[in-house]
């Protein structure tokens, strides 16, 4: 799993928990999801497709890493075509990009943004509810996002909206997770990119999607297939109506787990996607959205050539943050490696209680702080591929216990005040000067 992204139920937690041995499983845990708040013409102009690559043969999970990644981009076998509006397909920033995962509903803005800027960032990331913003079918009532979408637009910093869980009546069985067919889904990302227009940089289009609990209960390799087609939908729709939009590709949990009830392995799944109809999606998103793991692990260790010396949870390369570079790789060889990598979340939990989440406890204030700015500094210096990086997460100690995940790999208090890895941030972010502050 991507340990930080919190809440699978303790049912599934107590599953997986049963299969470690010693503290030091021999399959790693599910990732959890984030915690969240809550008809347009076609475009005109699409990307020509570009000739597709033979399909791999799907990955099993192993306790190998891929070689490290040249620190060289790897470059487009042919011309890159122009994409929705005459633009450069696919979109890409000029440098990374530093953003943090925000909870901005129903709660004080000012504080969060202020400290969002006081520590350098330029994106906020948010997550929003599909269904709480449609009902009935067609309907959209936007409430409390256009206060958190204004709050942030006059704060002056680029947002990514990462889009989840559809209405119920959309879906295959009637609860959360992806719709069943692919049209509502465009007509809303329509909408949405219309009403937030020149407010909204980047839409993540579903969060996690290989765990049974963002598809209403149970997962299958054939969901790869499925998502594909959402996003196609996504990306055309989005695209018809602002082209600068970037389109972000949700990505999987990293988990070695396949078990229906819980999850489909991330690297099999990544396989899935890239090689359903002839890598197709290669043509329909601008970057590849990634959530590696960190557990106890610092950032530069690696399964099973440079292996952490955690207390558990080290012995597979999904409990790593280098699986990025696992995941690169096979975009690589699926001839997608034009495209940026997104790290959409990151991040080092510190004590708490909740169970599949003990790692944090073996992780310090200092040690967090540590982590968190070597993930940063490793990525902008050696994976010129990364786009853009996300922490998770900013304040949901503002408003979780002390004592759940969520709360323990926040950079704020309970008051709001900083803990080490914010200072930490901020005294990197101005190092390097990735970030204007807004006014």
């Amino acid at each position: 799993m991507l340990a930080m992204q919190g809440r699978i139920a303790r049912g599934i937690w107590a599953l997986v928990l049963a299969s470690l041995v010693a503290c030091t499983p021999t399959a790693p845990p599910p990732a959890a999801t984030s915690a969240a708040t809550a008809a347009v013409a076609q475009p005109s102009v699409l990307p020509t497709a570009r000739p597709s690559a033979t399909p791999t043969a799907t990955l099993q999970p192993t306790a190998t890493s891929t070689p490290f990644p040249s620190a060289t981009p790897s470059p487009s076998a042919t011309p890159l075509p122009l994409g929705p509006g005459g633009l450069p397909y696919p979109l890409t920033t000029k440098s990374l990009e530093f953003g943090v995962a925000a909870h901005l509903f129903y709660v004080g803005k000012a504080l969060p943004l202020r400290r969002a800027n006081e520590a350098g960032f330029g994106w906020i990331r948010q997550q929003i509810h599909w269904k709480d913003l449609e009902g009935p079918r067609g309907r959209y009532a936007w409430g409390e996002l256009d206060a958190v979408v204004n709050a942030v637009h006059r704060a002056g910093f680029k947002l990514l909206l990462s889009v989840v869980r559809a209405p119920a009546f959309y879906t295959a069985n009637g609860g959360n997770g992806m719709p069943k067919d692919a049209k509502p889904l465009g007509n809303f990302l329509a909408a949405l990119t219309k009403h937030y227009a020149g407010k909204v940089q980047a839409i993540e289009v579903w969060n996690e999607q290989n765990l049974a609990v963002e598809n209403g209960g149970r997962v299958s390799l054939a969901d790869a297939g499925h998502y594909v087609e959402l996003l196609r939908e996504a990306y055309t729709r989005i695209k018809a109506i602002d082209p600068n939009v970037y389109v972000v590709a949700g990505p999987p949990s990293s988990t070695g787990i396949t078990k229906a009830s819980v999850a489909i392995d991330d690297m099999s799944y990544y396989e899935a996607m890239y090689s359903y109809k002839g890598g197709v999606i290669r043509d329909y998103f601008d970057a590849q959205a990634v959530h590696p793991g960190g557990s106890a692990n610092p950032p530069d260790t690696m399964w099973p050539d440079n292996p952490s010396p955690a207390r558990g949870w080290t012995t597979h390369p999904t409990f790593y943050f280098r699986h990025v570079e696992d995941v690169h790789a096979l975009m690589v060889r699926h001839n997608a490696g034009d495209h940026q990598i997104w790290i959409t979340e990151f991040g080092w939990a510190t004590r708490n209680s909740s169970p599949g989440f003990e790692f944090g406890n073996q992780v310090s204030f200092a040690q967090q702080a540590e982590y968190i700015v070597g993930a940063m500094r490793r990525t902008k210096e050696r994976y010129p591929w990364a786009g853009a990086m996300f922490l998770w997460n900013l304040n949901f100690a503002l408003f979780k216990p002390r004592s759940h995940e969520q709360s323990s790999f926040s950079i704020l208090n309970a008051d709001g005040s900083p803990r080490p890895s914010f200072r930490a941030i901020q005294e990197y972010l101005t190092s390097v000067q990735v970030h204007t502050p807004p006014g």
